[in-house]
């Protein structure tokens, strides 16, 4: 019989179970034009309100796969992976995670996005290195994986073509916070880009997509069972959003603090852990014997992943000497300024969300699609929950382009934090782990 849409709409809408071919024929006509903009958006209501089941999760992860390209690295010599996070503040993992792997014998062809929201855009970061191109084409991208072990690029325009579809009509819908359509949106370009095993950082915490615990689990829990189903050695930690990650925010201070990190220079303490626990847990999909964590702390103290790291940077069009003249390439904001504590105390809470919205209003991030963004802008020295101030204690320091955004960027970082008479119980950085190892 021949496929009808409005069929697979309407099954859904009541509440029936898809088969894989009603929906590998209802995503292949997105992608070909032959299923509507407004069908799309009808069958990604009835999701949003009758859920997928696992089989169907998984079958229409590989149905928006198959939509497009599907990269194949079989010509490199050892494992490919990568890790992707559902998004935080100050949360520049990938910066250094993908350069340990790669000084541990990883491939790491990192597909990833721009900001989101309050969240910070690793490509918006890498935006901020001169000549550093976030889209090249498909024999650079190898070129530099295959050199230089990493390459972190944007989602070229054949792979999962029917995700960037859908997301645009989820997107003005209502229909974004659906689990089974994140679960394949963020799956599809994953499975797409020919990975062998994939480490997931699902935040939770005031600063997360998912605030809560028990949303932050079920999204783990339903990625890493269907990446696992599609047959992508996946595990998921869950980790802490409840403050900024790192103790910068903003997308040029965000680089900075990477590059510190990996040279040694400064490494703020939560950061490190999350990176490294979620380096040692790829390593070990991959197949990894022994003990992964000591590998990976070593690939990071020995220099060998700041060496990957600038091979990455000058094979994707960046400056050849960017880590050892890096104030020579960042530009820097007219106004810096230090933001002080208004009373003495302890930090008892943060909203994460607003720290980033700061960024935001400051020009570090998208109120438009279009908007271009300002690289220079944001906070940075950020204190953390837990530390003691008085009225001259920096509660970090703010970037901006004018005196009016620096004064709106410093009303909105205090009214972000709460400062109490005795320190609040800590939240657990790694709250859970999902899946094999």
């Amino acid at each position: 019989m021949s496929f009808l849409p409005q069929e697979v709409i309407a099954n859904k809408r009541d509440g029936l179970a898809l088969t894989a071919g009603e929906i590998s024929a209802f995503i292949n006509g997105l992608a070909k034009g032959t299923v509507s903009h407004a069908q799309a958006a009808a069958f990604a209501m009835a999701v949003f309100f009758r859920d997928m089941d696992n089989t169907e999760r998984v079958a229409l992860t590989e149905a928006m796969r198959d939509s497009g390209t599907v990269l194949d690295w079989s010509d490199l010599d050892g494992p490919v992976a990568d890790k992707h996070s559902t998004g935080g503040v100050g949360d520049n993992t990938s910066l250094m995670l993908a350069p340990i792997l790669a000084a541990c014998g990883v491939y790491v062809p990192m597909i990833s996005g721009r900001g989101l929201g309050h969240t910070g855009g690793t490509l918006d970061k890498f935006d901020s290195i001169p000549g550093y191109t976030t889209s090249p084409d498909n024999a650079l991208f190898r070129k530099v994986v295959k050199e230089a072990g990493c390459a972190i690029i944007g989602q070229t325009a054949d792979l999962a073509p029917a995700d960037k579809v859908l997301y645009a009509i989820r997107d003005v819908t209502g229909t974004v916070e659906s689990i089974p359509l994140i679960t394949a949106s963020i799956l599809s370009k994953k499975l797409a880009a020919g990975l062998g095993a994939l480490i997931l950082d699902v935040k939770t915490g005031s600063g997360a997509f998912m605030p809560t615990r028990e949303k932050s689990r079920a999204l783990a829990d339903s990625l890493v069972s269907v990446a696992n189903g599609a047959r992508l050695k996946t595990a998921a930690l869950i980790t802490d959003m409840n403050e900024p990650l790192a103790s910068a925010a903003g997308n040029a201070l965000e680089i900075r603090n990477a590059v510190d990190f990996l040279t040694g220079r400064h490494q703020d303490a939560r950061l490190r852990e999350v990176t490294l626990s979620l380096a040692a847990a790829a390593l070990e999909l991959t197949g990894h014997e022994g003990n992964a964590r000591a590998v990976v702390d070593h690939a990071l103290d020995s220099g060998r992943a700041t060496e990957h790291f600038s091979r990455m940077v000058a094979g994707l069009g960046g400056p050849t000497d960017f880590v050892s003249r890096m104030d020579d390439h960042l530009s820097p904001a007219p106004i810096v300024r230090d933001i002080l504590a208004p009373a003495t105390g302890y930090i008892t809470a943060i909203d994460t969300r607003e720290v980033g919205m700061g960024v935001v209003a400051l020009g570090g991030g998208r109120r438009l699609p279009t908007d271009n963004i300002d690289h220079a802008v944001g906070f940075d020295q950020l204190l953390g929950l837990g530390a003691k101030t008085d009225v001259q204690t920096v509660l970090c320091r703010v970037h901006a382009r004018t005196e009016e955004m620096a004064a709106d960027a410093t009303d909105r970082l205090l009214a972000a934090y709460t400062i109490g008479d005795q320190p609040a119980p800590s939240h657990p950085l790694i709250a859970d782990r999902i899946g094999a190892p």
